[in-house]
């Protein structure tokens, strides 16, 4: 199966990144790519409202608040793929250093190659990795 990952380290706490991204409802507060997030089902799925206005909707799988992590499905969207399961973490490494990795396996849809849908989400997943630094910039 395809996979892709994007790792970044964040110079603040991971109590405070998991603060903004803990929710599973959270998106739009640190991703650009997302204008609006509706729960549903009790908070077990989000349907997503993309920038440019594409809908996406996701399954929360499984949430540990603990290990600071949380797993999800995607039920509909535009993207080639299918049995898309995805998992961001947030890991500290020191008292004020994080690092958070976002990381997904999925089958791509007929026509469309392993290399195509790893990198698209890699570059999905890169760029909001990224955008989630930016909320921590002095």
């Amino acid at each position: 199966m395809p996979t892709a990952s994007a790792v970044i380290e964040i110079p603040v706490s991971a109590d405070q990144v998991w603060q903004l991204v803990g929710g599973f409802n959270s998106l739009p507060d640190w991703l650009p790519l997302i204008a609006k997030s509706e729960p549903g089902e009790g908070g077990r799925l989000r349907h997503l409202t993309t920038a440019d206005g594409g809908v996406i909707v996701e399954r929360l799988q499984t949430f540990d608040n603990v290990s600071r992590a949380y797993s999800y499905t995607i039920e509909q969207s535009p993207f080639p793929v299918s049995a898309y399961l995805a998992t961001l973490q947030v890991e500290a490494l020191t008292d004020a250093s994080t690092k958070v990795t976002w990381s997904g396996v999925f089958t791509p849809a007929a026509g469309t190659t392993d290399e195509a849908v790893e990198e698209l989400f890699a570059g999905v997943y890169k760029g909001g990795v990224e955008a989630l630094r930016a909320n921590f910039k002095a």
